[in-house]
Order: structure tokens, then sequence, then C-alpha cells
């Protein structure tokens, strides 16, 4: 039987989705009969322009692109495409890193130093507001460096121009690694919040619900594989190919790591109570405007347990 091929966008590099890459290193994609074709996004807002007018068929990155594209159709008056399924990232793999120890921290240790944001991409700095708030912080109290790409502020933390940095990796685990920062606060101590899933058009959904099934198979397929994997086996299959740069053994130490913090859950379930707690961050940092129900973003049935059948 021939193999159905999808375009499977990219939306950036992270060492947070290595499930993703380890499907496509393990072969698990095309045991459930897919051809995936994985391309990297030119831009996160590519990315969903792209499904809707046909660059690719299905993406992997936060619901928080999805909610962003549901309250701006919104306000215009027209409903968005836009559909999320199947949690591969369920919490935040962001870490703050300071140039001096902070065992005891506490998010009011941020008010003073110079602190350098993930303005990368939204999210990171909108779950940051938000636990803010929540400690009873003034997000605008922070003194924040110049907005810059983590690998920049990562230099410039190194270089002491900043006191601490919101990264992902391999910048933080880099610094810690060189002697050069300490890790101060790890986001995904916050739980559970449905960082990463696949999202397409709610019509490639429904005309191609095989491979969504499939997809979907294959993400869960992955993350069993890579729970019951030693780090350094995911390590060696999928640094080669996605993270060349990158010395195996720092990324064996990101995979473990990544993994003792529950960044990847074991099995693809989205739960509406995650999807709320992320959706309660955007509101509040105002990077939506609205309440974007579960049931208008998510495909549930691609996204309860025991999913997809």
């Amino acid at each position: 039987m021939a193999s159905e091929p999808v375009i499977l966008y990219e939306n950036l590099r992270s060492c947070g989705y290595t499930p993703f890459y380890l499907a496509q290193r393990a072969g698990l994609f095309e045991a459930e009969g897919l051809e995936v074709d994985l391309r990297l996004s030119p831009a996160p807002p590519e990315t969903a322009r792209g499904l809707i007018e046909g660059r690719a068929d299905v993406s992997f990155g936060g619901p928080m692109r999805v909610m962003m594209h549901h309250d701006a159709a919104r306000a215009s008056g027209e409903a968005s495409p836009l559909v999320c399924f199947a949690q591969i990232v369920a919490r935040d793999p962001f870490v703050l890193v300071g140039r001096a120890p902070n065992p005891d921290f506490r998010f009011a240790d941020l008010v003073g130093p110079r602190v350098g944001v993930a303005t990368d991409v939204p999210t990171p700095w909108m779950l940051l507001y938000d636990d803010l708030d929540r400690a009873g912080i003034d997000p605008a109290a922070l003194t924040r460096a110049p907005d810059a790409p983590m690998a920049e502020n990562a230099a410039a933390l190194k270089r002491g121009e900043i006191d601490v940095a919101q990264l992902y990796e391999p910048h933080a685990e880099g610094l810690v690694s060189g002697g050069h920062g300490h890790v101060w606060h790890r986001f995904s101590a916050r739980g559970d919040i449905a960082y990463t899933t696949f999202y397409t058009t709610r019509r490639f959904a429904a005309e191609r619900r095989e491979a969504c099934m499939a997809l979907a198979r294959a993400m869960a397929a992955a993350l069993a594989r890579l729970h019951a994997a030693p780090p350094a086996e995911t390590a060696a299959l999928v640094g080669p190919a996605f993270f060349p740069e990158l010395p195996a053994e720092r990324l064996e130490r990101i995979v473990a790591q990544y993994r003792e913090a529950g960044l990847w859950p074991r099995g693809i379930a989205l739960p509406a109570a995650s999807y709320a707690r992320l959706k309660a961050a955007l509101l509040a940092g105002g990077l939506i405007s609205c309440d974007v129900p579960y049931d208008d973003a998510v495909d549930a049935a691609l996204s309860q347990p025991g999913a997809p059948s």
C-alpha cells in the first residue's frame, strides 16, 4: 500500500521538540503509513498562513498560535479554520539562568537584576508575565534588557551585560556546563500547560482524517519510546540530523533533564484544564482579547486518552 504524503511544518528548531525528531529518525511515521516531508517554516507567522494557503498540511507548535488566530478572526467577524490536536510537549521548556547561584529562587528575585526575556516567540514572556502576576509582582517592575534573540541574550549573560536570562535548550545547558551560569528556575515546575501540539485546518482534519490519526499514533509511539529508552540512545539517534553542532553528551543531558522535568507526557491526551491554563496566561498578558473555547480550537476526538482509535 502506498504511503500517504504529509507536509509537516516545523515551527522552529528546539530541543523541546525531540519527540517529533525521534518519530522522524526512528521511522515511526513510516510505520503508520505516512510519508512525512518535514520542512522548517521560514518564520512562525508563516506557519499558520502556510497551512491555510496550502503550502503545508500540518504543523507542530503551540496552541498559542491557534488561539491568536481565533482571536484575530473573531475581531474581524470571521471564524478561524485552525484546530490543534494531540499534546506532545506538556510543560514549558524554558529555564531562567543567572550569572550567580540562586538556589532559593522566588519570582521577586527578578525585580532589580537586568533580565533578558525570551522574545523569539510570544509564549515564554506571556507565561512569565502570568507567573509574576500570580506572585503579586508587577511585570513592569522588571528591569528588562533590550529585546534580543535568545542566542544573543545567552552571549550577553556570559559577558556580564545582563544578570539573568530566560532561555530554552541548548542555550541554558551551554551556559551552565560552561561554568557561565546557574539554573535559577525551570518553568516546567508550573505543571502541564498544553505547550506544543499538532495544528492544522479543520478541512484537512476532516478530509485527511486517517493521516491525522496516524500522526497522533506515531507521536504516541515516540513518547513511549522516549520514556523507555536511555537518554543517550535518543540523543545518538536525533542529534546528528537535527543538532549536528551539539555534542552528544550535552544533548543527552538535555534529554535527561527535560524527561525528568515532565516536559514530555506519556500519552497524547490534550486535557481541557491544561489548555485553559495556557489560555488564562495569554488573556492575562493581553496576547488574546477574548475567550477561545476548547471545543473551538481543539479537535477533541484526536486529543483524548486512548485516542486515536
